[in-house]
Parts: structure tokens; sequence; C-alpha cells
């Protein structure tokens, strides 16, 4: 035999004993968030094994374990989207289904980096992804921040969507409100603060909530946007709503929309910019109609609301009374380049309000045990590959092996579902390239278990984790309850409940 022959046929055994390897168990994978991103990356993961995975040595073998802290999977799916936004909620269905594959199950109630630490989960699987979302705002930074009646978008979200820790009441007495933002968030929260209760019922809005809408005190709203009718960061799904607020008048300042015609080309080159400025036009348009009117909702019925939307306005200071409470908010008047740059013109007026809503923007949540970027509020890493602070000043980061980040996790809280889609392919081909050049065929965890191994670890801790079965008995719980009182259903929102229905100690 030649040296090229048994160089050959070395290599010929080389790889039929790596792929025999890779196939003496599935690679084990555990993504921590149910959410969108968490999800969508353990779809992709078995699609790219599926396209990949032999080519790299690796097999085509894997099972994934969603773990997520709240009882109930889909994040901010589920807690994060405004009740009334029913097509976008029609994404969960899509994360239903993928739930439905048998290689990918679900361990809610379990909080990692509390329950389990981020050592335990390497020791039993391959890789760990964290797609953990945000769950608190970015804090407002003006002088009158803390005075009552100030409050974050976040917390009011978690109201209104039922979320298992948020409040159960809010204080919704406030005549006159602002709210601080210039993207969805901030137009969901000004759109439930303007909504009538009734037009709800279609949701599955909590019964708490509908009884919290039905007795607002608002009459008066203020949306501030930094920036000018051009650099707003409204989709325009969100502007449609707010044309068709029963009851609700639409009043903008014409001067807003004097935009120089080197501001119109720059929107033009973008398709969801000119989309968005063409529909701002179109509220402009309304809001004139509506004054002339004498005052009037998009149906030409009276309105008993205002909804008042400000652009190239700055919120600078929140005023207050003697009793530390919301009196007004101070704003400068801003101008915008083409390109999008803020300055402030130093002209300043001021607005009388009860109460300020500030949505600008969320902070994705920590993890203990897991290094955190403060200038991106992500966790730390590169390109998703997680990274590890280094011991001494001036060494380079260090990353930390099989372990990653998807989702706002890894970039921050920008985007919607198309960008949480393309960063997760970019980790998901990380991890297979990590996982080729490990020498081990990517079985890297000493400690890799089945799923009645890893059940039974959990229950060793202490925890009862709810699976697939105990979502469907919710599902089907929030159902019926809706069917009682001629709804489609009503979210449940208390945990313990949520628990007692997801085991079957609870029926309707």
């Amino acid at each position: 035999m030649t040296d090229n022959t048994q160089n050959t046929a070395d290599t010929a055994a080389v790889d039929t004993a790596n792929r025999e390897g890779a196939e003496a168990r599935p690679l084990r994978v555990a993504v921590v968030g149910a959410g969108p991103a968490g999800v969508y990356t353990s779809d992709i993961l078995l699609r790219q094994l599926a396209q990949r995975g032999e080519a790299l040595g690796l097999g085509i073998d894997a099972t994934i374990d969603l773990y997520e802290k709240l009882p109930v999977p889909f994040g901010l799916v589920r807690y994060g989207v405004a009740p009334d936004h029913p097509s976008i909620k029609f994404i969960q269905g899509a994360l239903a289904r993928t739930l439905d594959n048998p290689k990918i199950r679900l361990f809610c109630d379990v909080e990692v980096g509390k329950d389990v630490s981020l050592d335990e989960l390497r020791e039993r699987y391959d890789a760990v992804v964290f797609a953990t979302g945000a769950v608190d705002d970015r804090p407002l930074r003006i002088p009158g921040h803390d005075l009552k009646h100030v409050y974050g978008a976040a917390h009011f979200v978690e109201w209104y969507d039922g979320y298992p820790t948020g409040p159960r009441t809010w204080p919704l007495t406030d005549e006159t409100v602002a709210v601080i933002g210039g993207g969805n968030v901030a137009m969901d929260v000004a759109r439930e603060l303007v909504r009538n209760a009734d037009d709800l019922l279609g949701t599955d809005i909590p019964q708490n909530v509908y009884d919290g809408i039905k007795a607002n005190a608002c009459r008066e709203l203020h949306l501030f946007v930094r920036r000018d009718v051009a650099h707003a960061k409204f989709s325009v799904q969100e502007l449609r709503e707010l044309e068709k607020l029963p009851g609700v008048q639409l009043v903008v300042n014409e001067d807003d929309f004097d935009l120089s015609d080197a501001t119109l080309e720059v929107a033009a080159d973008d398709k969801l910019t000119r989309q968005m400025v063409e529909e701002l036009f179109v509220i402009r348009d309304m809001a004139e109609d509506m004054e002339y009117d004498g005052g009037t909702d998009f149906n030409g019925q009276p309105a008993t609301k205002k909804y008042v939307l400000h652009f190239n306005s700055n919120p600078v200071e929140v005023l207050g009374d003697a009793d530390g409470a919301v009196r007004g908010i101070r704003v400068e008047r801003t101008e915008t380049s083409p390109e999008g740059s803020m300055t402030g013109t130093g002209e300043t007026y001021d607005v009388p309000v009860q109460a300020v809503y500030h949505a600008i923007g969320y902070r994705p949540a920590a993890v203990n045990g897991v290094a955190y970027d403060e200038k991106g509020t992500r966790l730390l890493n590169e390109s998703g590959r997680i990274e590890a602070e280094p011991e001494t000043d001036g060494a380079p980061l260090v990353t930390v092996p099989y372990v990653y980040a998807t989702g706002w996790a890894k970039r921050g809280p920008v985007g919607l579902i198309g960008s949480t889609k393309s960063d997760a392919l970019e980790t998901v081909n990380n991890i297979l390239d990590d996982w080729a050049a490990s020498g081990k065929n990517g079985r890297v965890a000493p400690k890799a278990g089945d799923e009645a191994e890893t059940i039974a670890y959990l229950q060793g801790k202490g925890l009862q984790p709810i699976g697939r079965e105990g979502w469907d008995r919710v599902v089907a719980y929030e159902h019926a309850q809706g069917e009682k009182v001629g709804r489609d259903h009503i979210k449940l929102v208390e945990p313990d409940q949520i628990r007692r229905v997801a085991r079957g100690e609870e029926t309707a």
C-alpha cells in the first residue's frame, strides 16, 4: 500500500470514528429564555445542524431544553405586546408550533442564575445560550425623574399585560398625562392610556386591567418625540392603530411637518421610513379635519379625549409641586438634521401634566455568573459568544467556552422579529463551528443526560418544572374562562394559579 493510499485509509478511519462518536449521544443544548429569541434560536439550531452537522463531523442529532423563569413561555409576545395587537400575538401560535418538535423540551418555572447556576448547566449541556430578553426600563436621567407619578413604561406594560410578578392595580387617576418616547412602546403606552375599556373586550385582557382602564381619568395625553417627523421610530401599524381610536381627537403642530427637501430625500431612500412619514402626514391631515369639525374622533363623533403629538421636543425636566408630585413637564425645542442628528435650540416651553411615563428603551436582564456590558446594555459578548471580564486590568476579554447569547441579550434592546432571527443564525453558526473545533464532536459536557435525568436533577433541587403539557392546560383554561363570558379567552395573571392549572390541580 502506498503512503497516499495509507493516508487515505487512515483519514477514512478517523472520519468513521468521528461520525460514530458524534452519534454516540445527541448533542445537548440549554436555551435560557422561552421568548421569541429562545424559540427561534432552538428551531434554527436544529435546522442548521441538519444542514451542516454531517459535514462538520457532529451528526444531526440534538435535543434542546428551553428554560424559562416564568411559569409559562413566550416572553415579550405574551407579556410585552399591547393587548390590542392581535396580529402580533398570532406569533404566539407560530412559537407554539415550534414547540411541537419533540427535540425541543420546555422547562418553565426554573430561573437560571437562581435555581440553577451557569456552571451546573455547563456540566450538563454542550452549549448554553442566553435569550433572556428585557425586564426593566432604561432610567430617565432628567431633574424630577423621581417625583410621584413618574413611571417607567416597562412596569405599566407589566400591569396591562398581566405579568405574573407585576402589579395588579395601577393609579390611573390623572387627567393630563405625558409620554416620553419616539418608538413603538411609547405608542403602545399612549394608546392604552386613552383607550376605552370596552374596545379591549375582544382581547385577552385580564379582568383587573379592564376594570382599571374603565376607571381611567385621562382626558388629555401628550406624546413627546425628541427628533422630527422623519426620524421617529414608529411602525406603520402603530400609526394606523392611532388613526382609529374611538372618542379621541388627534392634535399636531403643523410646523412639525415643515420638513426640508434634504430630509425628505433621505427619508425616501428607506422604504419603511418613507411609509412612516407618509402615514404621519395622513395623521396631520386627520388632525386638521378633527379640529375643523369642532373636536371629533376619526368617525366624526364628538371626542372626549385629546392625543397631542409633539415632535422636535426633548423633555428636560419634570416639574413638581410642594408635595413632590408631578405638576408639569419642561420641554426644549430641538432641530434634527436630514441624517437624524439632534441639537437643542435653547427654547423651552412647559406643559401642565399630572403624570409622566417614559418609554426610552428597555434594559436587558443581567444573569448571575455572566458579565454585563453596561454601555451596550446587554450580556458581554462578541458575535454571540459570551465573554468574561479579565482578572487583571488591561488584559483582553476571554471567551467563555460554549456559552452564548442571542436576541436582546446579545445585541441590546433594539430591533424586531427580523433582527432576532438573523442574529440567532449568527449565534447558531458560531456554536456549530465551535463544536467542530472542539476535538470531541461537540460532546463537551461531562454530565450530559436525557430528559428523565434532567427532570430528576431539577426535582432533586426542589423544583417542579412546567413542561409543554402544563402550558397546554393553561391555554385551555384561559379559553374556557373566556367562553363563560362570551370572550375568546382571558389571560391568567396570578403565578400560583398558573402553576395549579399547569399541574392539573385546578380546572375550569
